[in-house]
């Protein structure tokens, strides 16, 4: 049997000034820890899908990433600051202390947040959305785990972020 451990996040938050979207995420999955750059699962479609999104073709260099997403005024962060967990699994998570998000909210000028699946969009109900005054909308995730869509409905879905 695994045992929870219990991980604090290690990236900060990615936005600046001109930061008008937010996408939240649940929690870094170990391969992301690894990579130190949000979404950095080999599987994970969130880059094919900016990538579809955006019309643009983007190597896995973290520097080039971070610039993508700062120059498409995009914010990037997890409702999770620190959990017990096993693995990746958002299900095993347990014992949340959540994102303080106000930074992104007092420096940035986000006008929409956008939750990278269902895990995240019930811990942002849960702890931020009152604190923020924002709804979040709730796109699909993008993780692997979600095989249940492909990437067309994917792209239907996500592709509503450009309208931002």
């Amino acid at each position: 049997m695994t045992n929870h451990q219990t991980i604090t996040h290690p990236l900060l938050p990615l936005f600046q000034a001109d930061s008008k979207i937010l996408i939240l995420g649940s929690f870094p999955s170990v391969k992301t820890r690894e990579y130190g750059f949000f979404y950095g699962h080999p599987q994970n479609r969130f880059w094919p899908l900016l990538e579809r999104i955006f019309d643009v073709k983007l190597s896995t260099d973290i520097e080039e990433r971070r610039a993508f997403l700062l120059q498409h005024h995009i914010a990037v962060y997890d409702v999770i600051y620190q959990c017990d967990i096993i693995g990746s699994s958002d299900a095993s998570i347990q014992n949340v202390i959540p994102s303080d998000l106000s930074p992104i909210f007092n420096e940035a000028d986000i006008k929409q947040v956008f939750c990278n699946g269902g895990t995240s969009y019930r811990y942002y109900r849960k702890y931020q959305e009152q604190k923020t005054g924002f709804k979040a909308i709730q796109l699909p995730s993008t993780s692997p785990a979600n095989a249940r869509f492909s990437m067309d409905n994917l792209y239907n879905q996500w592709k509503i972020i450009r309208e931002y």
